[in-house]
């Protein structure tokens, strides 16, 4: 047999209070309809004690909101770790009593199409749209004219549509700090190359990498190209090697460029970080895992997730231009302060 549904209703008989009375302070209404606290502290208690949930469909009616929030992307969902944009993401519409819901296109522009058309249809209260690699796009078409809608790691350079993305140019700064930090004063390369021509964090990362050593009076000596992977990151630091390269530090664009250069460093019998400082960027769990640990500035999926919902539902609106998420570097053995830094030329086991 149905167990009965708690209404109203018998919330306000319990408490002894009208109906309306009820639904004016469950809706936060109290002081306004000036209802005295031991009135709503009676309505609450019995909410509590029956177990009463509103009737959501209800209260967004009444509000001309539907309390959800529709997130497309292309393969954020299933990235190794930019997932955690979502989460963030999560736990902002939740902080805001909202629901998130997520549709994933896996990079197909009709499934794209009919997603937007859905999130639409179901009229959530914003969108955003999210891009796994940090990249310029044009806004689709179907999000034309669409109030609420936020960006999230791509950037359209012709629309005002607010985008949430990584400080990257700082982010290449900071990679370039920890190597001066470590007493490093020349031989500085960088290694990699964005293969996406549509990419953005590759570039950025460079020029704040060359930024940052210019200003010290260290400029970057070269680029070892090489597209973002531990295979080609070891022929390409090993092919240098063979030639008579030796950096002074290597600031890989990525992780696994990192694990590939400290491979190609170790069969060259090269000692990171006694012989040569290493950096990198995204914060990965392989970061962690390769030893020494490397140094790795992090890019802050979580807090991009969280930001972008923030943006879509500010009261004020979304507004326009670029919102930046500070890049902080992991510290990692690769690339100790000066001080701690093994003398080059010691033993192994200095």
């Amino acid at each position: 047999m149905r167990s009965h549904k708690v209404t109203l209703s018998d919330v306000a008989r319990r408490a002894g209070v009208s109906s309306t009375t009820a639904s004016y302070i469950l809706n936060g209404r109290s002081a306004q309809m000036r209802i005295s606290p031991e009135t709503e502290q009676r309505v609450r208690a019995a909410v509590a004690a029956l177990g009463y949930r509103p009737n959501r469909s209800a209260r967004n009616l009444r509000k001309a909101t539907t309390e959800t929030i529709g997130l497309i992307s292309d393969f954020v969902a299933g990235g190794q770790f930019a997932s955690q944009m979502l989460t963030g993401a999560s736990a902002a519409a939740r902080a805001a009593d909202h629901l998130l819901l997520i549709g994933e296109t896996g990079g197909d522009a009709e499934v794209e199409r009919l997603l937007v058309e859905e999130m639409i249809d179901r009229q959530v209260d914003g969108l955003v749209y999210a891009k796994v690699v940090t990249s310029q796009i044009a806004v689709p078409a179907a999000l034309a004219g669409q109030r609420r809608v936020v960006l999230l790691n791509c950037v359209d350079p012709a629309s005002p549509t607010p985008a949430v993305l990584p400080d990257e140019t700082m982010g290449g700064r900071a990679a370039a700090r920890a190597v001066l930090d470590a007493g490093v004063a020349g031989d500085i390369w960088l290694v990699g190359q964005d293969p996406d021509p549509h990419a953005t964090a590759g570039p950025q990362r460079l020029a704040g990498v060359r930024e940052e050593l210019a200003g010290s009076g260290h400029p970057l000596a070269g680029v070892l190209p090489c597209d973002w992977s531990v295979q080609e990151s070891f022929r390409a630091v090993s092919s240098w090697l063979d030639l008579g390269g030796r950096p002074g530090a290597l600031v890989c664009l990525n992780d696994r460029i990192g694990m590939g250069a400290y491979q190609a460093l170790e069969a060259h019998g090269l000692v990171v970080p006694r012989d040569v400082v290493v950096v990198s960027f995204d914060g990965s769990a392989l970061a962690g895992w390769l030893r020494p640990r490397l140094a790795s500035v992090a890019i802050p999926y979580a807090e991009l997730g969280a930001l972008a919902v923030r943006t879509v539902l500010d009261p004020e609106g979304p507004g326009v231009g670029v919102r930046l998420v500070p890049m902080a570097l992991q510290a990692g053995e690769s690339a100790p302060p000066v001080g701690r830094r093994p003398l080059a030329g010691a033993g192994a086991g200095a």
